[in-house]
């Protein structure tokens, strides 16, 4: 169980890493890549403000229990990725897009934070 949830673990991390990567990009690229994608992109300050927090939980996912170093943080940080993903959820429903991406992330976040919470390391 535990090789799942770092399995888990480490797709969480690349995956919010790189998408908050790319809401760090220059607005007009953030945008062009989101319209390719065929999705609505967030107002300017909203894209920013969620590439950093996925920046952060993609690091917080990992870095505190791989380092030992208060590894309760890494399941606080699937819970903030999940929560994210609800959000997103919702988000991509009102402007009626499909939520595959959305759905297989906030599944593999919450499976993090219970297969976390029942074996803590």
């Amino acid at each position: 169980m535990n090789i799942a949830l770092w399995i888990a673990q480490a797709l969480l991390s690349l995956a919010f890493l790189y998408s908050g990567g790319r809401k760090l990009m220059p607005y007009e690229n953030y945008e062009a890549y989101v319209k390719a994608l065929k999705t609505s992109p967030a107002p300017p300050e909203l894209a920013k403000f969620i590439g950093s927090v996925e920046i952060l939980g993609g690091i917080g996912v990992v870095l505190p229990m791989a380092l030992h170093v208060a590894p309760a943080l890494s399941t606080w940080a699937a819970l903030g990725l999940a929560t994210i993903m609800l959000l997103a959820i919702g988000f991509h429903l009102r402007s009626r897009e499909p939520i595959y991406a959305q759905l297989s992330l906030f599944l593999i976040a919450a499976f993090v934070v219970v297969g976390r919470l029942l074996n803590l390391e």
